[in-house]
């Protein structure tokens, strides 16, 4: 399906234009029909060669309903606009023409309509005039007369061309729907329709709808049933679940958890902003809201919001005027923007969203490398909120950190920070090289230590949950050599009798060079006080794995030659390692023998 909205002043023809073009009636209410204007929205359709089902939004040009108009035209695509040839070019054509420049609406056709009531020549000249100052330029424009029969061929031939040169949306997008019209239907409850721009609506699906959840009963697309409705459709949707009282016109139905919801936005505003007035109201989709204005610089505006709104990077909306009837476009730049609290910090602001990455003007399209670069640090879960999701592959110079993105220059701000603190903390304490990455990464402020990690530089490197020098091992004190020298000669005939304590404190081997020498590799510290050589822990697995399987602890410690003392947590520390299994009967058996199997049991 295909959807087209209609634009033009009131009594102009747009609801008969319509009509004749589909044979339906599209002013549903009888109030419409006595006064001979749309209040609401109507919807009728008609299928066009070769592009299939088109419905048309029949909004109202009276200018006490330009909201409603414009909650038809927002969420729409492509537009009719109609243009009577028997009145004078009049100031709601001129509104609606506005807010569809605003909004970028490039494709569409103008119609001329009681072409037979008077010549269509100026009008058209007319309307071919106003075209060329927006975004409708060079868009058709065909006089017809609903009456006659006259030019609506020719009508349906550019709306065929139009139609096909619409670009497809994607079905598997996130649904954000906005409600333009709800009602309660006996037997069925709350239904809402609304246009449905992009991905798949289906009975049994669940959706947000203002903070609560609903689940959908039933789909129509055209006044029938349907399994599934893509975007882009016309769409009513049969809605069940607690909350739906409130739901109304500017209500929106969203895939749970996938958009951000917002009252603080950054947005670029076109039009002249020294007339724009500090509480404007927004027009996004169907809703309709206060916004209050702070201008930032150079065309950039942070609107607060009355009421949060599920906004993406790129979306286009209108600024209103209700008073002076000025319209104001505007392109979200930044749904989730930082706080603006120190003295300049607005212009720095308007500074970081006026380029791009590349150092171009930056347009508004989402752009992940951009994005990232500006925040730094970014939540690819918010990212993919924001309509900015991550590539694979990543953008140069983007790390991937768990589910955080970091940017270049963060990453290198990030990394000489970490240098200049390890070499800090080592300085400090030599005996104890290298930071933890959560020590770092509470000192850094940054949201996990898997981002620490990501970006930590040479000559640094990520060792056992720690920060330290890529180098060699860094020299201990000389009186801590001194010991480890004499511990090899104790232990060269036995290499499981460990030092004692007072053999320790005679070397001058506290618990905290005692540590350090283990941390050079110089020791193996199987337990505070309990030290032993460098590989003594694989050897002895090797020689357990002689013994027959499982073995005790007495069988252990008669086979190592060693004490009790040493047995108990050199096994533990075995265990730890994975070189030997504890059984529930205390014994043990090898897991990973050093120099053939271990014996059958």
């Amino acid at each position: 399906m295909h959807v087209v909205a209609t634009a033009g002043h009131v009594d102009h023809g747009k609801t008969t234009l319509v009509d004749a073009l589909t044979g339906m009636r599209s002013d549903r209410l009888e109030e419409e029909r006595r006064r001979g204007l749309s209040i609401e929205l109507g919807y009728v359709w008609t299928t066009l060669p070769d592009v299939g089902e088109v419905a048309f939004v029949d909004v109202p040009g009276h200018e006490r309903f330009v909201p409603t108009m414009l909650a038809g035209i927002g969420p729409v695509p492509a537009v009719l606009l109609v243009v009577a040839a028997d009145d004078p070019w009049m100031p709601q054509a001129t509104e609606h023409l506005a807010a569809l420049d605003a909004l970028g609406v490039r494709h569409g056709v103008a119609a001329v309509t009681r072409s037979d009531l008077a010549d269509p020549g100026p009008a058209t000249e007319r309307v071919t005039a106003e075209l060329a100052r927006t975004s409708l330029r060079g868009a058709p424009v065909v006089p017809v007369s609903a009456r006659s029969g006259a030019g609506l061929e020719e009508l349906r031939a550019h709306l065929t061309r139009m139609v096909r040169a619409l670009p497809t949306p994607d079905p598997a997008a996130d649904v954000r729907m906005w409600v333009d019209r709800r009602f309660t239907v006996r037997g069925a409850g709350t239904v809402v329709t609304g246009t449905l721009p992009a991905g798949t609506v289906a009975p049994g699906d669940e959706l947000e709808v203002d903070g609560a959840r609903a689940r959908v009963r039933g789909v129509q697309a055209l006044g029938a049933p349907v399994d599934t409705a893509h975007g882009v459709a016309r769409v009513a949707l049969n809605l069940v679940g607690d909350g739906l009282d409130e739901v109304d016109r500017g209500s929106v139905l969203l895939t749970p958890g996938r958009w951000q919801r917002t009252e603080l936005v950054d947005v670029r505003v076109t039009g002249d902003l020294d007339a724009l007035p500090a509480l404007p109201q927004l027009h996004v989709g169907a809703a309709s809201l206060t916004a209050r204005v702070r201008p930032l610089a150079d065309g950039l505006v942070r609107l607060t919001l009355d009421r949060p709104l599920p906004l993406r990077v790129g979306d286009r909306a209108l600024l209103r005027d209700p008073g002076s009837r000025r319209i104001w476009g505007l392109r979200v730049l930044d749904p989730a923007p930082p706080a603006l609290r120190r003295r300049g910090a607005a212009a720095r602001r308007a500074q970081a969203l006026t380029t791009s990455w590349a150092g171009t003007g930056w347009d508004g399209e989402p752009d992940l490398r951009a994005e990232v670069e500006r925040r730094g640090i970014a939540d690819v879960r918010v990212l993919t909120r924001l309509g900015v999701p991550p590539t694979d592959p990543l953008p140069p110079g983007i790390l991937a950190a768990g589910h955080w993105l970091v940017g270049s220059r963060a990453a290198g701000a990030l990394a000489r920070r970490i240098t200049a603190l390890v070499a800090e903390h080592d300085r400090a304490r030599p005996l104890d090289p290298g930071v933890p990455l959560t020590a770092l990464a509470e000192r850094l402020g940054a949201p996990s230590p898997e981002v620490v990690a990501a970006v930590v530089a040479a000559p640094l490197q990520v060792r056992g949950g720690r920060v330290v020098s890529a180098a060699a091992a860094p020299a201990l004190p000389p009186e801590i050599e001194r010991a480890v020298v004499a511990i090899r000669r104790d232990l060269a005939a036995s290499p499981y009798a460990a030092p004692s304590a007072d053999r320790l404190r005679e070397l001058g081997l506290d618990p905290r060079r005692e540590a350090a020498a283990a941390k050079a590799g110089l020791l193996l510290r199987a337990a505070p006080g309990i030290v032993l050589l460098p590989g003594a822990d694989r050897e002895a697995a090797r020689l357990l794995a002689a013994l027959p399987q499982p073995f005790t602890t007495s069988e252990a410690r008669q086979h190592l030659g060693t004490s009790r003392r040493v047995a108990l947590p050199l096994l533990d520390h075995l265990d730890r390692a994975g070189l030997t299994r504890r059984l529930p009967d205390d014994r043990r058996e090898v897991l990973a023998p050093r120099g053939g199997p271990a014996q059958p049991r």
